[in-house]
């Protein structure tokens, strides 16, 4: 209670000395939130939409060519991106001003920085485009680039390393979760210290961001981190949107969604307006579409858009030995799109297929259903559908009405139109081509055999 009256009061001076531009609901209720109709899925400026991305980096607004990219993704279909805050790489901005003696001043900005990220959400909210906000990075703090990173306190002028209790290096990889910056909410070391800066960090972020109807937040990348880390900062960053109706999240890394780590998120509509399981697109075969479905499921009482800010596979990355390559990452697109995922997006080169012609060939197949169905009216349908032994295919359907089916392999498929004894048009694509083909109508009354190819998708529709 007493830390969230300070963050108030924090807050309210921060409002009054014109850090914090004041916080007001947006008008019409045009922001991103869940679909009224079918919470599963968002709405935007009141239509529901399907959120499609494949862009080619993380933090995108770092990017010099960032309104050539932007276009291009709309071209393609795409409305949807994920934006790290993060500076790691070479060539990218810090946040903070550096001082004449060539330190970071954590009380001071980088203009530079910020008036790119503003210009990104500027760019893509003129576009339609949905940005999914990380705020923390935990490969930002570890290994080199801790070396360069302005919260090392060799590197800045605001605080030491014994006022802070951080160390001049973190060789370890980030997901040991043993960098102190993770743990310095008062629930955990309380480092008041560094968590004053983080806290800067994170109002001149929303002082910008809370402009913008087109966010959604989450507060880690594919974290290991602590619970009271996330429920802090959830409780931060909603302090200082007052009365704004955002949406935010935590991604966390363990790649079973149904082990406890996710129940921190499953179990707590209240704090979690939405789900991200990215990290089960690390998971090939069925068990991509079973954890995902057991998540579906879970939350039907407490129902939120599930999305996937990443689609991990290509043939240049790093799990080939996994099966996470390139055929994996199409695989997994359509497992969510007809499972009833929210968003989808391929993840940035080398790790998945980024803006590329596959992926934007994916995305184009998608929107060419939409022109028949929208995904928000159908619904997974697998009891409707039976596999020959050695295949695999998925089903989303609106029972009489329309059914898609994606086939992961070249197999036979028997779909149940008994209770529907009506003529179906049948249209057939590779989806890696986007090209459609009409096929000779089906009849229903019956259960119909099909013939699918190896990453093909079918539709029946009336």
């Amino acid at each position: 209670m007493r830390e969230s009256l300070l963050t108030g009061i924090c807050c309210i001076l921060l409002i009054s000395q014109g850090c914090i531009r004041e916080s007001v609901p947006w008008e019409g209720g045009n922001h991103i939130r869940p679909y009224t109709a079918n919470p599963f899925y968002w709405q935007y400026k009141s239509k529901p939409v399907l959120l499609l991305g494949a862009t080619g980096n993380d933090n995108l607004f770092q990017n010099e060519n960032l309104l050539t990219h932007l276009d291009s993704l709309k071209a393609s279909g795409g409305n949807y991106l994920r934006n790290t805050m993060s500076d790691r790489d070479p060539g990218n901005l810090h946040a903070f001003g550096l001082t004449s003696g060539g330190k970071y001043d954590l009380n001071t900005w980088n203009d530079q920085y910020w008036g790119r990220f503003e210009s990104l959400l500027k760019l893509a909210r003129e576009r339609d485009i949905i940005v999914q906000i990380e705020i923390w990075d935990r490969f930002d703090h570890s290994r080199d680039p801790w070396i360069t990173d302005p919260f090392n306190p060799a590197n800045n002028v605001n605080y030491s390393f014994a006022e802070t209790g951080l160390d001049s290096v973190y060789p370890l990889h980030p997901g040991s979760n043993v960098q102190p910056f993770f743990f310095s909410v008062p629930e955990l070391d309380n480092n008041i210290i560094l968590l004053e800066y983080q806290q800067k960090f994170v109002e001149k972020l929303l002082s910008t961001s809370l402009q913008y109807d087109n966010v959604l937040y989450c507060i880690d990348n594919e974290t290991s981190g602590r619970e009271e880390w996330a429920i802090y900062w959830v409780d931060f960053v909603r302090s200082v949107a007052g009365e704004r109706d955002i949406c935010v999240t935590q991604m966390w890394d363990n790649w079973d969604v149904k082990t406890a780590t996710h129940k921190r998120t499953l179990d707590h509509p209240d704090r979690y307006g939405f789900i991200d399981i990215s990290q089960n697109s690390q998971l090939a075969g069925p068990v991509n579409w079973s954890n995902a479905q057991y998540v579906f499921d879970y939350i039907k009482d407490k129902t939120r858009p599930v999305n996937s800010t990443k689609i991990y596979g290509s043939d240049s990355g790093s799990w080939l030995d996994r099966g996470i390559n390139t055929e994996h990452a199409i695989n997994t697109f359509f497992r969510n799109i007809t499972g009833g995922f929210a968003s989808s997006r391929f993840h940035r080169p080398p790790s998945g297929l980024g803006l590329s012609e596959i992926s934007i060939n994916c995305i184009k197949t998608v929107r060419d259903i939409e022109k028949i169905t929208k995904m928000w009216d159908m619904e997974p349908s697998m009891h409707l559908l039976e596999v020959e032994e050695g295949g695999e295919a998925y089903l989303s359907a609106r029972e009489g009405k329309c059914y898609i089916l994606y086939f992961i392999t070249d197999c036979k498929a028997l779909l149940d139109l008994k209770k529907h004894d009506i003529k179906y048009r049948m249209i057939s694509a590779e989806v890696e081509k986007a090209e459609w083909e009409r096929n000779e109508p089906v009849r229903g009354g019956s259960v119909v055999e099909l013939n699918g190819k190896k990453r093909s998708v079918i539709v029946l529709y009336k």
